[in-house]
């Protein structure tokens, strides 16, 4: 999702050809407060950046000191503050691109509001014989419940909907599609899956949770490669709207490396993407005996697989120690078994794959520690072990990311978009370990942040100015939600720049701006260092560069 100053940006802001020329010979940025994170790991200062013909950095001018003399170009940073290009260490790069071609639901406030938007899309695209969407949320619109397939038949019924939740761990269906797909009241909920079925009946409602969802995606009809490259560059122009250069990708399909393939032979990649597979198959058939090589001079690499352990809060298939508090009779939806889990983190790592591994609840995330513990006394070297989002953990088991330097790859917007439902779903005794940003840090593990793009936006302003607060846009609520897990700026930036490049073994490549590293760069209209909360969700970005490159400019 763009960033509200791209409007403001308008015809004035361009997002340039992807395929322009690299800048050639020695440039020098000058008339820049520039801000990086340093060798050392704290925050630098400098005035003037120079980078090669090749996009790496070759200097960098401090305050007091002179310009290089042999410089063959020189570009007038006009006295703005310069940052590191932004890095996302965990979204899905295809999802942002055909979020933003399908219909998009994330905005909408009640169940109404979706169904008068679902109805206009149907309307105003008679050719498509799917309508596709995502960005449901019954708990926004206060329903209380889930949304039936009778509800989505009152405005279309003549072709199958199947619209994904927020989260995307959660579809939901109208009947042309349960038919299509042929499910019906004797169809069985997958394991790790649950089939929402009608009060004081087998007959499927319409929403299918988690694992069940693969019951009617087998039927949807897949994008054409066409498809692909368009979301691909679609993608592209949205995370460099929003300053974000590079991304860790998680669940890469064959079809998406394959995408990101072309794009790169055909010189179109301009973002970096850290690939993480999406299961066992696909990482060996793209990887083979091990992490692949960094491609087009580091802007793609598949180093890594996704795993999921278990659900999400939203649709209570996070798997939680306890049960539900607003529903006494679940703990979840377990997706693997610690047996599995076990194999499938170790079958990655004997070929030197990084394992990133899904964890929302808290007994997933204790069950993903106890699993790291065992195995990386098996697995030496610089392992790297990721648990992706770590959003309720038991503080019982808070050491243990320090004892591994285990990395928690967190999206700080998840807090503020879930506090109300994690205070309905945990109760207010459980909150201990819910997003606990520094309390990772306090205990010696490592904060990777991201957005979880398209689940929430690929808003890294926004998601600097939640680290440091812990309150939404409207400044809610007074003082910050759980306010000791705030981090500092500096920590809040790393985590979004050097951090979240650690994360994916990009470190030394991208990240930083030093000597050595990618010119990867933005020129933004303040300092997040020194503007309130509020003021950062505002930045104005002017130029982003990748590599040396321009690619938006105002």
């Amino acid at each position: 999702m763009i960033r509200k100053f791209t409007a403001a940006l308008g015809a004035a802001t361009a997002i340039l050809a992807l395929s322009a020329s690299p800048a050639a010979a020695d440039t020098l940025v000058y008339n820049v407060d520039g801000i990086t994170i340093g060798e050392d790991g704290e925050l630098k200062r400098f005035v003037g950046l120079v980078f090669d013909d090749e996009g790496k950095i070759t200097d960098l001018v401090e305050r007091g000191e002179e310009r290089p003399s042999d410089i063959d170009f020189g570009v007038d940073g006009e006295g703005r503050v310069m940052l590191p290009g932004l890095i996302d260490a965990h979204l899905h790069v295809m999802g942002v691109g055909f979020g933003a071609l399908t219909l998009d639901l994330s905005q909408t406030t009640s169940l109404e509001d979706a169904l008068e938007r679902i109805a206009e899309f149907a309307a105003e695209n008679p050719g498509r014989p799917w309508i596709l969407g995502r960005g449901w949320n019954q708990e926004k619109w206060g329903l209380g419940r889930f949304p039936t397939a009778e509800e989505l038949d009152a405005v279309v019924s003549d072709r199958p909907v199947w619209l994904s939740r927020v989260d995307g761990h959660a579809s939901w269906a109208n009947t042309k599609a349960m038919e299509a797909a042929g499910v019906t009241a004797t169809s069985q909920s997958p394991s790790g899956g649950r089939i929402i079925r009608k009060s004081g009946s087998q007959e499927p409602a319409g929403v299918f949770v988690d694992a069940a969802e693969s019951l009617v995606n087998a039927v949807v009809p897949p994008p054409r490669p066409e498809d692909r490259d368009l979301a691909l560059r679609k993608a592209q122009e949205i995370l460099f709207a929003n300053g974000v250069t590079a991304a860790a990708d998680m669940g890469t399909s064959i079809e998406d490396w394959q995408t990101y393939r072309r794009a790169g032979d055909n010189g179109t990649l301009k973002m970096r993407i850290m690939s993480y597979a999406r299961d066992i198959e696909t990482m060996s058939l793209i990887g083979g005996p091990g992490p692949t090589p960094w491609l087009y001079d580091d802007r793609l690499r598949m180093g890594g697989i996704k795993l999921y352990l278990d659900g999400a809060l939203g649709s209570r298939g996070a798997t939680l120690k306890e049960p539900y508090a607003d529903e006494p009779g679940t703990r979840g939806l377990p997706l693997l078994s610690q047996a599995q889990l076990r194999n499938l983190m170790s079958r990655a790592a004997l070929d030197n794959f990084q394992p990133a591994v899904h964890a929302i609840g808290d007994a997933a995330n204790s069950d993903v520690l106890a699993a790291i513990e065992e195995l990386n006394s098996s697995y030496t070297g610089d392992r790297r072990w990721r648990i992706e989002h770590a959003q309720i953990a038991d503080p019982a088991d808070l050491p243990t990311f320090g004892k591994f330097g285990i990395i928690a790859s967190m999206q700080p917007l998840h807090q503020t978009s879930d506090r109300l439902m994690a205070e309905a779903r945990l109760g207010p005794d459980r909150l201990g370990g819910a997003y606990a940003w520094r309390s990772v840090l306090n205990v010696g593990g490592r904060l990777a942040f991201g957005s979880d793009a398209p689940v929430e936006p690929a808003d890294a302003f926004a998601g600097i100015a939640v680290a440091i607060s812990r309150t939404d846009a409207n400044g809610e609520p007074f003082g910050g939600w759980r306010a000791q897990e705030t981090v500092s700026r500096e920590q809040a930036l790393r985590a979004f720049t050097a951090d979240a490049a650690y994360a994916g073994f990009a470190d030394g490549r991208f990240g930083r701006l030093i000597p050595g590293e990618r010119a990867d760069f933005l020129l933004v209209d303040r300092d997040p260092m020194l503007a309130s909360p509020a003021d950062i969700r505002t930045t104005q970005i002017s130029e982003v560069w990748v590599g040396g490159e321009q690619v938006v400019a105002r």
